[in-house]
């Protein structure tokens, strides 16, 4: 008889079957997702939400709870981690992974939300009875009592070391990011506690839904009289969600018109479109383009003054999403799968060239929490060569006087500044242009000429941004 199934042996205590609770299921089985095949909750979950909406599961206020137990849990995993392994008896890699996520789904209702203590307590033990079985409920039900007996701050008491025995093992506990992560965005940052404090806070936070009125095909006054939507801060076609805003139910995106886009992607773009050029201005190049949000963009800027876009990406799949982002572009534009560090094109063919190099991605980590469990030290040594290869090939694609636009979504010093110096120390012939004009009206954009944005200052995914001219 399988676990699920067995009957407990307390004579005279009649058998209940465990009641099916459609939003915690819900939860656990994007968790497992997440765990088992290494997939992006904001890829899983929303599948999930619409299959549980069709079968007449979940309302509203269904979805919106599933969705904060599965981020909320990701993005605390490693301050619950360290609760939960104050409260077993064994190494929490012993411990099953399914298990380990409904304990980590009952901590983060006991711990990061308003749900009472009994109710938390009671409906994980329920969906253990449901998805792991009497035996493994049981377990669930002492742990999470152990954890009821503190709130969130009594417990970072108890787990984290004090700051000044460890500075970065209780920051990282306090704000559930591994040590490394810790330590490459305070090295990048600089300056003092209160700023790596804020940043890592914002990290944690659920970020905006941010739209993108693409230029000659939507405005932000349409987009401006959707239910929820604010002006952007800093792009002039970028328009803000208010919570619970839904993209999907937007005409102008439905259309491809406009489209869900950071305003930090959005500013990388308009700067290299704006950087002033000595010559022509007729021919732009995404080498990087998948999966397609800068290039729509660019593609709509540079029909504005009829230059023609080519766009770049070296999967077949993506370059397909490419293709569907700049579908109804009002200029002249092609898509191509090609490989952008062996160039399908001639050298000094472009006037703009932008490379959004593949990074590890820890400038995005408010809408990719569990990125940050992924990653190590070592996807440096990997990325590296390859932002390398892309920002050099990037620079022989473009003429003489023409601009490259280095970007990365990430703000460590490993794919930012030290790739930059290194491609231009080593016989690369173009020179830095300073990029903060290019960005009116945002503040605190540092020394230049380079531009870091961060989540805390500017309300942005961590987006880097060198510009380049090409001199001989």
């Amino acid at each position: 008889m399988s676990d699920t199934t067995r009957r407990p042996r307390k004579p005279g205590k009649p058998y209940r079957r465990p009641k099916k609770d459609p939003v915690r299921v819900l939860a656990f089985e994007a968790l497992r997702a997440v765990d088992e095949r290494d997939a992006y909750a904001n890829l899983v979950l929303p599948p999930l939400l619409r299959k549980a909406r069709e079968q007449g599961d979940f309302d509203g206020r269904d979805a919106a709870l599933a969705t904060e137990l599965v981020y909320g849990t990701l993005r605390r995993q490693g301050t619950y981690d360290a609760v939960i392994s104050a409260c077993v008896d064994r190494p929490l890699r012993e411990v099953d992974p399914p298990v380990l996520d409904v304990l980590s789904l009952g901590v983060h209702q006991l711990l990061g939300t308003r749900i009472p203590t009994h109710a938390a307590v009671s409906a994980s033990v329920e969906l253990a009875r449901v998805v792991l079985g009497d035996g493994r409920a049981k377990f669930v039900n002492a742990v999470l009592r152990k954890v009821a007996q503190d709130d969130l701050d009594g417990w970072i008491q108890r787990v984290a070391p004090p700051y000044d025995d460890d500075p970065e093992e209780h920051l990282a506990v306090v704000h559930s990011h591994p040590r490394w992560v810790v330590s490459a965005l305070w090295d990048s940052l600089g300056g003092g506690r209160a700023g790596i404090e804020r940043l890592l806070e914002a990290d944690n936070e659920r970020p905006e839904v941010t739209l993108v009125a693409r230029p000659g095909r939507a405005t932000t006054e349409e987009l401006l009289g959707e239910e929820a939507a604010v002006p952007g801060r800093w792009s002039p076609y970028a328009v803000r969600l208010a919570e619970g805003g839904e993209p999907g139910a937007i005409e102008a995106v439905r259309e491809g018109r406009a489209g869900v886009q950071d305003e930090g992607s959005q500013l990388v773009a308009l700067a290299l479109a704006n950087a002033p050029l000595d010559g022509p201005d007729e021919k732009w190049l995404d080498g990087c383009a998948g999966p397609g949000g800068k290039a729509a963009l660019l593609g709509a800027l540079a029909a504005e003054r009829g230059a023609m876009l080519l766009a770049s990406e070296k999967q077949p799949h993506r370059a397909g999403l490419v293709a569907k982002a700049l579908a109804g572009n009002p200029g002249p534009y092609q898509v191509i799968a090609a490989d952008g560090t062996r160039p399908a094109w001639r050298a000094g063919s472009f006037d703009r060239v932008l490379v959004d190099v593949p990074c590890t991605g820890l400038g995005a980590l408010r809408r990719r929490p569990e990125a940050r469990w992924r990653r190590r030290p070592e996807d440096l040594e990997g990325f590296g060569p390859l932002q390398r290869e892309l920002l050099r090939a990037a620079l022989e694609s473009v003429r003489v006087g023409g601009v490259v636009g280095y970007a990365t979504c990430s703000p460590h010093l490993a794919e930012t500044r030290a790739v930059v110096d290194d491609v231009l120390k080593h016989g690369a012939a173009g020179e830095l242009v300073d990029a903060r004009p290019l960005l009116p009206g945002v503040p605190e954009l540092g020394e230049g000429p380079d531009v870091q944005l961060w989540p805390h200052l500017h309300g942005t995914d961590a987006m880097y941004l060198a510009l380049i001219r090409r001199v001989g």
